[in-house]
């Protein structure tokens, strides 16, 4: 994992420097390429599934709502038993982007990411083995299991495999900023323009670069100043054991940031202009003006893109004889 890591972090601060066509450090999204629909169709139905969870209430969706920018804007999401998770929930779109998963990057993908929740006691609670044989219950998707990776027996792995590969079509391109870079010159106002250029030259994009504007380094937070906060969360320092990483974390894409409040990885402030004030003074040493703040939030909101839309699946039902868990027992 040390390794690991630090191969992704020389990676990323190369990637730092990659220009787009029009030579700005950020890249417009791409579509998403959906090669094999079966798959995505049967991953989204176990996404929105609350029965992947102990109590058969909570879903992947819970906690990374697709009406709410992939996120819940809970300050730290709530898990089984009503448990206060500990830290905040990291927006789901565009998240194939990001060179690893968790604020902590302890999951080198989306896949591995999915399998960590249902087994965790503070969130869906349930086990990996327990979770298969429900579905495994479930003749609906024994036959869509069959049907998509040609097996007689499900198991944890073909789940996440396909948890992931509809989580890979989860992007949000066509935002306003996106159609600027493309060369639509109306597709933003001056005052967000000048927001960009003010992004830029204090050295937000230094962190906030590539497609998903973050995602693609890990950083400390509190570089100038230090981060007060009350969450216990270490960062990479949790896996690495050095003292050099703690309040290391992942650099969260800024895509659709607007609807992904509270921010940080204690979800400590609710309004953008805040957050901004708040990065440009620990992180770059800069006090801004109130009127910059304004500029740089202006900017921040083009950021939004197209909101993934498709119809709510419509879930397998149970079989009538398994017996499930009591909620929230």
């Amino acid at each position: 994992m040390k390794k690991t890591l630090m191969t992704l972090s020389l990676l990323c601060a190369a990637n730092a420097w990659a220009m787009s066509p029009n030579n700005e450090p950020i890249q417009p999204i791409q579509p998403a390429k959906i090669t094999d629909p079966a798959k995505v169709e049967l991953g989204k139905k176990l996404f929105f599934d609350p029965r992947l969870s102990r109590s058969g209430f909570i879903s992947c969706n819970s906690c990374h709502n697709l009406s709410m920018g992939g996120s819940d804007n809970l300050q730290t999401s709530i898990g089984h038993n009503w448990q206060k998770g500990p830290i905040n929930s990291p927006t789901v779109l565009n998240s194939s982007m990001n060179l690893a998963q968790f604020w902590d990057g302890r999951a080198a993908d989306l896949k591995e990411q999915a399998a960590g929740p249902i087994a965790n006691p503070g969130e869906m609670a349930f086990t990996h083995s327990l979770a298969v044989d429900t579905l495994r219950s479930i003749p609906q998707y024994r036959a869509e299991f069959k049907s998509v990776y040609k097996v007689d027996k499900i198991t944890i792995d073909e789940v996440t495999d396909a948890i992931a590969a509809f989580e890979e079509t989860l992007v949000t391109p066509h935002s306003r900023f996106d159609r600027w870079l493309l060369g639509d010159q109306k597709a933003m106002t001056q005052v967000e323009l000048e927001g960009y250029k003010l992004f830029k030259d204090i050295g937000c994009t230094a962190c906030h670069n590539g497609p998903a504007v973050g995602g693609n380094s890990f950083q400390k937070m509190g570089l100038v100043e230090p981060y007060k906060t009350d969450n216990p969360a270490e960062g990479v320092a949790a896996l690495t054991g050095k003292d050099a990483d703690r309040f290391k974390f992942k650099v969260p894409t800024l895509r659709n940031v607007e609807l992904t409040y509270p921010y940080f990885h204690d979800g400590a402030y609710w309004k953008l202009e805040e957050s901004v004030d708040v990065m440009a003074r620990l992180q770059l040493g800069r006090q801004l003006k109130e009127e910059e703040i304004g500029k740089i939030t202006a900017f921040l909101k083009t950021l939004t893109g197209e909101q993934p839309s498709f119809a709510m699946p419509i879930l397998p039902p149970s079989n009538n004889d398994t017996p499930r868990p009591q909620p929230f027992e």
